[in-house]
């Protein structure tokens, strides 16, 4: 085989995109085949036209394994949080964290309760995924027993655990986007205030008002003294079943490594188990694996708690790891620079250039099935527009966040989608019109990009007067 390669022509990308969609859609839509399927197959798909400009398939299977091995870290985390619901669960962790929720929170507040909790457990610990498996899990359960329905909590849920995991200097992917950007990592997130700031206050309201309006506190009050009960007859509740949480979230707020601090919360939660809940050792190590099994009789509870253990992700781990695949072999084949090309060439002020670093994270996370992916793919195929334009990377630092991390949870197929859906027990495209923050968050940036509004430039000398009193950060 010739050793020449050449980008590939837009009809190409186009081919490729295209039968991307058309097979999702066949796959999951039509003929209800898991969607594991879908991406493998995509991947042949892209080899095809990888072929025919001139790659081979032991260099297209290079860009596979380095997809994989780019997102490798979000499986471990995977892995461990898996091991960790499942024990937390069965050691009464969760259970508890549920009954006293539902004893002190008032069914009018809680959309808003769930959504600062959530951003609150986030920001402290860096990792939307271990507050949804937590923090997440429990008000979803509150939620249910209060009479809310699932998608409207789980969108309260995931907004909120998305707050921490775009703002905290413990997330991976704060850390990373500020590096790729090459921009400080507390200047990173000084900037993202601008943005978060009103995205929180705004999805705060919204969430306060439809809890307002939207059920009869009289009967929820009965719905949940009805779980309570339940709870109380399976688990032992007590505040000391609290302590395996507050050890994790101290040691996660102390910046220790977070696959070994996760792992070491399930190792209590086991320990939680067997010395509180009457649950043989044997059975209680079995759970890491297995998760937590319970027959209440109680549909709900059932339907809630029956979950976790790193076997409740291995399709989950599976899909990833395919989805990671395609965006791995979209890099190697030049599919990716092609979309970055016509998305540099149309970009030429500030508004533009937001909208193009939303869409190229927006498709990391689509083509790419991973935050990581898409932070790179916002940050790298936009970054010569900032510098062309004098734009600060602030900016570009801000708006990756923006189209890269808070849109992980809206794709089915991605890292955040697939675990957000099966960690809550909501589909993506039924918790997906509730994802107020990360909309709002997209919406502002955007907003700001096209009335230049909070855009910093790095040559303040070529700007007006109104924009140099703008361009320093207080």
């Amino acid at each position: 085989m010739s050793t020449d390669k050449r980008l590939p022509t837009l009809g190409e990308v186009l081919f490729v995109l295209i039968a991307f969609v058309s097979i999702m859609f066949l796959f999951v839509v039509q003929f209800e085949i898991p969607i594991q399927l879908a991406l493998l197959t995509t991947w042949f798909v892209i080899m095809i036209v990888g072929l025919r400009i001139g790659y081979s398939y032991a260099e297209m299977q290079q860009g596979i394994l380095k997809g994989i091995t780019d997102g490798l870290e979000a499986v471990l985390i995977l892995i461990c949080v898996g091991a960790l619901i499942g024990t937390w669960i069965a050691g009464g962790i969760v259970p508890s964290i549920i009954y006293y929720g539902l004893s002190i929170i008032h069914p009018s507040i809680f959309l808003l309760a769930a959504f600062i909790i959530c951003a609150i457990t986030s920001l402290a610990t860096g990792t939307s995924f271990g507050s949804a498996g937590t923090a997440g899990i429990a008000m979803m359960g509150i939620g249910i027993s209060f009479g809310f329905p699932v998608a409207l909590v789980a969108g309260a849920v995931i907004s909120g655990c998305y707050v921490g995991d775009k703002l905290s200097p413990l997330s991976d992917t704060t850390v990373m986007t500020a590096s790729l950007s090459k921009v400080n990592v507390i200047e990173h997130i000084k900037s993202m205030l601008f943005v978060s700031g009103p995205a929180f206050v705004i999805a705060g309201i919204l969430f306060l008002i439809t809890g307002f309006f939207f059920i009869d506190s009289s009967g929820t009050i009965e719905q949940a003294e009805a779980t309570m009960a339940s709870l109380n007859d399976f688990f032992q509740i007590n505040w000391y079943m609290l302590i395996p949480a507050a050890i994790v979230i101290a040691l996660l707020i102390l910046k220790k490594p977070s696959i070994p601090v996760i792992l070491f919360g399930a190792l209590l939660g086991s320990i939680w188990a067997y010395l509180f809940q009457d649950v043989a050792l044997l059975d209680a190590i079995k759970g890491l694996y297995s998760g937590n099994s319970i027959d209440s009789g109680v549909d709900f509870i059932d339907n809630l708690l029956n979950r976790g253990g790193i076997v409740f992700m291995l399709d989950v781990i599976a899909l990833i790891l395919f989805a990671l695949g395609v965006g791995g072999l979209m890099e190697q084949t030049g599919i990716l620079k092609v979309i970055c090309i016509k998305l540099l060439s149309w970009a030429d002020n500030a508004g533009k250039t937001t909208i193009s670093t939303i869409l190229a994270g927006f498709f990391g996370n689509f083509f790419g099935g991973a935050a990581y992916v898409s932070v790179i793919t916002a940050s790298k195929i936009t970054e010569e527009n900032y510098d062309r334009l004098n734009i600060d990377r602030r900016i570009l630092s801000r708006n990756t966040e923006a189209g890269g991390t808070v849109t992980t949870p809206m794709v089915p197929w991605s890292d955040g989608g697939v675990f957000m859906a099966t960690t809550l027990g909501v589909s993506t495209i039924a918790y997906l019109p509730f994802l107020w923050f990360n909309f709002l968050v997209i919406a502002i940036s955007i907003l700001y990009g096209f009335t230049n509004k909070f855009i910093w430039y790095t040559k303040p000398e070529e700007k007006t007067e109104e924009q140099d009193s703008e361009r320093a950060l207080p």
